[in-house]
């Protein structure tokens, strides 16, 4: 009974941990690691490093821009809000 609870225990943990790297996206800007829900479950940008790219071709990243990046970018300093709203503008 123990063995069978504890296999369930270590599955559950299991299951859990991938779920929650399905469900966001794990931004790299410089040396800090921000998360970023995701809209749907997805390998999709699970992982994504800034570094070497301009907030254009960060931007250009569907996945990454429907979810929210673009606030983040301004939240860390890499744009300004009226940045934000015309690179936003150009997909519209």
């Amino acid at each position: 009974m123990q063995k069978g609870l504890k296999k369930l225990v270590i599955w559950a943990i299991i299951l859990a941990c991938g779920y929650f790297i399905l469900s966001n996206h794990f931004i790299f800007i410089g040396s800090s690691m921000q998360i970023l829900k995701k809209s749907r479950l997805t390998l999709e940008y699970t992982f994504f490093s800034t570094q070497g790219k301009s907030a254009e071709s960060i931007m250009n990243v569907d996945a990454l821009r429907e979810d929210g990046i673009g606030r983040l970018l301004v939240e860390k300093g890499m744009i300004t809000e009226d940045q934000h709203i015309a690179i936003l503008e150009k997909y519209r």
